[in-house]
């Protein structure tokens, strides 16, 4: 819209423009902008295949979608795509859902001319730079406007913004960011403290991270426990045991009602809340505590109920009791879901110990499959138990494989 009104302002009234947008229900909203010096220079609304000169994307998978490609050609198109990875809807329904970022920008590089792909994790930037990740879009236009790949004039685009008067002072400011950017990235990055290239996590890092963690968690007896079995398992397979400190830390960090307090209460969460928001507000908390019971009638799933403020001085209440956790005083610790997450933590160990003595070469790449999943057993309540009946089922093919058994003889047996 802001690239639009910017367009017919530079012409100053004449009617230079042809822009229509096209939104899928619940999906992305696709514009279609021509620019030309003559209203009889634009002759159909839409970009015919092949004739695009910029694909300006905001959204990743949208920009590798078929109906925006089918617009570029090898020969002239250019595309500035927002590289950051937003989950769609369809995460919701499939925890293991992967965006695949990489493949999409391969994608969009094959269709655009030699080198004229242009990638930036704009939500990522902006949103640290502007504490908005609706600031990318501005971004995402800066960057392209200072690469030569928009023929309207800088003040014709900020005045196209002040006169929308929405975010003015957001809007101008990500504009500009997207313009440094395009000129000197690392720069930008120096900015936010983010380097292009982190440093890649070893082992030790990996175990120490979520030792500390599981100190705050619990206390230093559980971490040791953790951090004891993860050693034990690195004395037989270095591999093994990264797959082992990542899926057994999320056994162990389980969210219960003490954790969920904890992580409200440590003084992060408000923090971020008054980077976000400023002036005066009210938080709300949604909530299904299992001692509510509070169920749908119709589909029988937990229904949130809605809290105040005043939950915080609870959370902080409740995280101060974490030392009941687990214990006979523990009154959430009885329910169904409670019992299930301590009963994974010990069948996890036992599943992991029975395949050290019998680890081979061979076998290693089962093994470590084994031990990863943990990571499908997402989500609470309903989902996480749907979510861990498929991973148990997984957990009994993949045994057979490591065991290298006919799948004819475990049917006998």
């Amino acid at each position: 819209h802001i690239l639009g009104q910017a367009a017919f302002m530079e012409g100053k009234g004449a009617a230079l423009i042809d822009m229509v947008g096209i939104a899928q229900k619940n999906g992305a909203v696709v514009t279609h902008l021509k620019i030309a010096a003559r209203p009889e220079d634009i002759a159909a609304v839409r970009v015919a295949r092949g004739h695009a000169d910029l694909i300006l994307g905001c959204d990743l998978i949208t920009s590798a979608s078929e109906r925006i490609l089918s617009a570029a050609s090898r020969a002239k198109t250019a595309a500035v795509v927002n590289s950051h990875e937003t989950m769609p809807a369809h995460f919701a329904h499939d925890a293991n859902f992967d965006i695949q970022g990489g493949a999409l920008t391969l994608k969009i590089a094959a269709a655009v001319k030699q080198g004229g792909l242009h990638a930036i994790d704009a939500t990522g930037i902006a949103t640290k730079l502007l504490g908005d990740s609706i600031a990318a879009n501005l971004f995402t236009l800066g960057f392209a406007w200072q690469k030569g790949l928009v023929p309207i004039s800088r003040e014709a685009i900020e005045a196209a913004v002040k006169l929308n008067g929405v975010g003015v002072k957001m809007n101008l400011a990500a504009f500009l960011w997207g313009r440094r950017a395009a000129v000197d990235e690392a720069a930008v990055r120096a900015v936010i403290g983010a380097r292009i290239e982190p440093r890649r996590e070893t082992l030790d890092d990996i175990i120490a991270r979520r030792v500390a963690f599981l100190t705050e968690y619990q206390n230093a007896d559980y971490a040791r426990g953790y951090l004891g079995f993860v050693e034990m398992v690195r004395a037989t397979s270095e591999p093994l045991a990264g797959a082992v400190a990542r899926n057994l830390f999320k056994l162990m960090a389980y969210k219960d009602e003490y954790e969920v307090a904890r992580l409200y209460a440590d003084g992060a969460f408000a923090a971020n809340i008054e980077k976000q928001f400023k002036g005066d507000f009210k938080l709300k908390y949604h909530l299904a505590p299992p001692i509510l019971g509070r169920r749908d009638g119709f589909t029988g799933k937990p229904l949130k109920t809605e809290f105040g403020p005043w939950m915080m001085t609870g959370f902080k209440l409740l995280a101060k009791l974490k030392g009941l956790r687990d214990t006979a005083f523990d009154v959430f610790g009885r329910t169904a879901e409670r019992r299930m997450e301590r009963r994974l933590i010990a069948e996890y160990r036992a599943t992991i110990e029975s395949l050290l003595p019998k680890l081979a070469s061979a076998n290693i790449a089962t093994a470590l499959e084994i031990a990863s999943l943990p990571d499908m057993i997402r989500g609470f309540g309903h989902v996480k138990e749907a979510n861990l009946v498929k991973a148990k089922a997984r957990e009994a093919e993949l045994l057979v494989v490591f065991e290298g058994r006919p799948m004819m003889e475990v049917a006998a047996e």
